[in-house]
């Protein structure tokens, strides 16, 4: 395990963190919202890496190396990093990696090269029809200081202006319908109460296609025909109160980012879970959000507020998203 890198000056930070890579400002508390590359913002990159590696460590995965940084954010067409930068601490609360399906690449294999090509296969209908409307998400991190769960925390709503982040992506990338990405979940968390979280996310949003497959399945621990049992109800909502008083029986709270995603869209597909054995042996499930399908108020709270506040982002591109301007 390798000593975590010094802070990166914020001197350094700032002169990289320039107007031409803001992309809106936040709905809450006044941050602004950046996009960045490891080619454009070298120190910026550093940064991402070092309060990486401190949160994921903080979880129980992480690299053990002394910056969460690896290929897909230095390659020659990288992930890029959506942050958000609270202009006046002069510090970075959280961010995201993402890659535009029209920007990925593909091995001499014909495989895809993204992060989560090591656990996931697939499909040729989801490379054919997903993918060129898809943004792929990874590494989502709050700052250690930042997040909801510690005492005092500074960041109560570091979590929303990531989402604000996301859905101002939507309207300058006006081809997106889909979002791909991973819920993690950690070594350290209860194996029932985990297992009660996958097969809840199984019942009610399995992927019925096979868009997406772990090469390596996780199998629960847990007995199905008792989880059937637990979770007996007919509806999303009678069964996840269900799961938040069982996890909540055993100490646990269901993760942020998991309850975050199951309230975003009643659409979400779920596409089983495999083990990030190169990242603390994390269990990462992958999911795909459709972006049309995105419950109103979210959309209206992340989407709508960026288009009505900052009208002039619309120009970026050759036009709004067609999901929200169907005329155009």
């Amino acid at each position: 395990m390798e000593d975590i890198i010094a802070p990166i000056s914020k001197e350094l930070l700032k002169a990289e963190l320039t107007e031409d890579k803001r992309l809106r400002m936040t709905n809450k508390s006044n941050n602004q919202i950046y996009i960045i590359t490891a080619q454009d913002s070298p120190n910026t990159m550093k940064e991402i890496g070092r309060l990486r590696e401190i949160a994921f460590r903080a979880a129980g995965g992480g690299t053990g190396m002394s910056m969460d940084i690896d290929e897909y954010d230095i390659m020659d067409n990288p992930y890029k990093q959506l942050i958000v930068w609270n202009p006046e601490a002069e510090e970075i609360l959280g961010g995201y990696r993402y890659i535009l399906g029209t920007d990925v690449r593909f091995d001499e294999h014909g495989a895809p090269i993204l992060a989560t090509a090591h656990m996931f296969n697939f499909s040729d209908k989801f490379l054919k029809e997903y993918l060129p409307t898809t943004i792929e998400l990874g590494r989502s991190f709050v700052t250690l200081e930042y997040q909801s769960t510690r005492r005092d925390s500074k960041g109560l709503f570091a979590l929303d202006n990531l989402w604000d982040g996301l859905g101002a992506l939507t309207v300058v990338m006006p081809n997106v319908k889909y979002f791909f990405g991973k819920v993690t979940m950690y070594p350290s968390y209860i194996r029932k109460g985990r297992d009660m979280i996958l097969y809840f996310l199984k019942k009610h949003f399995a992927d019925k296609d096979s868009l997406i497959t772990p090469m390596k399945p996780l199998q629960l621990e847990a007995d199905e025909k008792e989880l059937a049992a637990l979770f007996c109800k007919d509806t999303f909502k009678e069964d996840y109160k269900i799961l938040n008083g069982e996890v909540r029986k055993l100490g646990y709270n269901i993760p942020p980012l998991v309850n975050a995603y199951m309230s975003l869209s009643p659409t979400m597909r779920m596409f089983g879970t495999a083990i990030n054995y190169g990242f603390g042996d994390v269990e990462e499930t992958g999911i795909l959000i459709a972006v049309d399908e995105i419950l109103a108020e979210k959309r209206i709270r992340h989407i709508q507020s960026f288009i009505e506040n900052e009208p002039d982002a619309c120009n970026l591109t050759s036009g709004a998203n067609k999901i929200f301007f169907p005329s155009r």
